[in-house]
């Protein structure tokens, strides 16, 4: 403490690392630390910093907050979030969205349980024992325990504790791995009748998502530059989440896709309307970037699906009702796998290999020509 002035806590070492072993110290505002113990866990990263793992092991238990705080910063997950909507500058790092969900379950889970505990005081019972008390879904406690898996996987990686059997690996969350809502999907019909519940520019988006199977992080980041009315073709490499637009979900995602005639068709008449060759499909009105596809599920996806009569309708029901609808025209699984450019279905599916674009494009045009009958068109 300082005899004046605010009151701090002091802590002194000697700098191996300078001629002579200088003294030098670390101050922390008594105000912010108010405990010694609160203190000395606020310390902890630099005294590993100073002494080394090993050191630093021999010395002081690490908790489980140093862990939490140098992943925080060698993931650059502040950085990452700080990023104003548009197209992401850091492309080296996490997706925006990967970030933004990381962040959120250490600030509002992790961090205020396991801070402070000694990393090797964590034992699996006790970490199932809590994920069974918060008041959240199965699939969102599976995905706090994954968390929790991988930063005890880098405490093994920085040295703060043995290479071992990683704990969160005993770890059970029941129910886990179940959906928790039943997956709704379409028939042709019911397609038809929703998509003239909607108005522009949404129903052209959903057009789009059910005849290609496309996410809506990746049909809301969609720039003409991107289609090839000649080859029959689109170019999906971008996605966006919450404005930011990035990488898309996985790396193979990116990749061409069919773009069918008639979708080719409804897209020029939307081209003609909107007066632009360039830039992205859907732009929004109000800030020319994209838009937030929560605010359009919200706002029109859901009541358009109430006013015929089928509750949950949202941007995933394009996305199932795709593959359905792959099922009806006979598509193998591996072509399956290559429309829908999933890193995995199983390892049967996976057997199948890469679906060529012609193929492809044959398989794709059959769900179009399914759900968008050229009557409709020609009406």
């Amino acid at each position: 403490m300082r005899k004046s002035g605010a009151e701090v806590w002091e802590f002194r070492f000697r700098s191996k690392a300078e001629p002579g072993n200088p003294m030098r110290q670390f101050t922390l505002s008594v105000s912010q630390y108010p405990t010694e113990k609160k203190a000395r866990v606020a310390l902890q990263e630099q005294i590993l910093r100073i002494n080394g793992a090993d050191a630093f092991r021999a010395h002081i238990e690490p908790t489980f907050g140093v862990v939490i705080d140098r992943f925080v910063k060698d993931e650059r997950l502040a950085e990452i979030l700080a990023q104003p909507p548009g197209e992401i500058t850091i492309e080296d790092g996490l997706a925006y969205s990967t970030a933004a969900g990381y962040t959120s379950y250490i600030n509002r889970r992790i961090r205020p349980r396991w801070n402070a505990t000694p990393i090797g005081k964590m034992r699996a019972i006790d970490v199932m024992q809590w994920l069974g008390t918060l008041p959240l879904a199965p699939k969102t406690r599976a995905h706090i325990k994954r968390v929790l898996h991988l930063l005890f996987e880098r405490a093994m990686l920085w040295g703060l504790i043995d290479v071992q059997r990683n704990p969160l690996e005993l770890v059970r969350v029941k129910g886990g791995s179940r959906r928790q809502k039943p997956l709704v999907t379409l028939t042709k019909e019911e397609f038809q009748l929703w998509i003239a519940e909607l108005r522009e520019p949404v129903r052209t988006m959903v057009i789009v998502a059910m005849c290609t199977g496309l996410r809506v992080s990746e049909v809301l980041a969609l720039r003409w530059e991107s289609l090839d009315f000649h080859a029959g073709t689109m170019l999906v490499e971008r996605g966006v989440v919450n404005g930011r637009i990035g990488k898309t979900k996985t790396e193979v995602s990116r990749d061409e896709v069919p773009l069918d005639g008639d979708l080719a068709a409804i897209l020029l008449e939307w081209q003609l309307e909107q007066g632009q060759s360039t830039g992205l499909l859907f732009p929004s009105p109000l800030t020319g970037g994209c838009y937030h596809a929560g605010m359009l599920q919200k706002l029109h996806l859901k009541p358009a699906g109430e006013r015929i009569g089928i509750k949950g309708l949202g941007w995933h029901a394009c996305r199932h009702s795709y593959r359905g609808l792959l099922d009806e025209t006979g598509a193998n699984a591996g072509m399956q796998k290559g429309l829908r450019r999933h890193a995995n279905i199983s390892t049967t599916m996976n057997t199948y290999g890469r679906a060529a674009i012609k193929a492809k494009q044959e398989a794709n045009s059959k769900v179009v020509q399914m759900i968008l009958p050229r009557k409709d068109l020609c009406a």
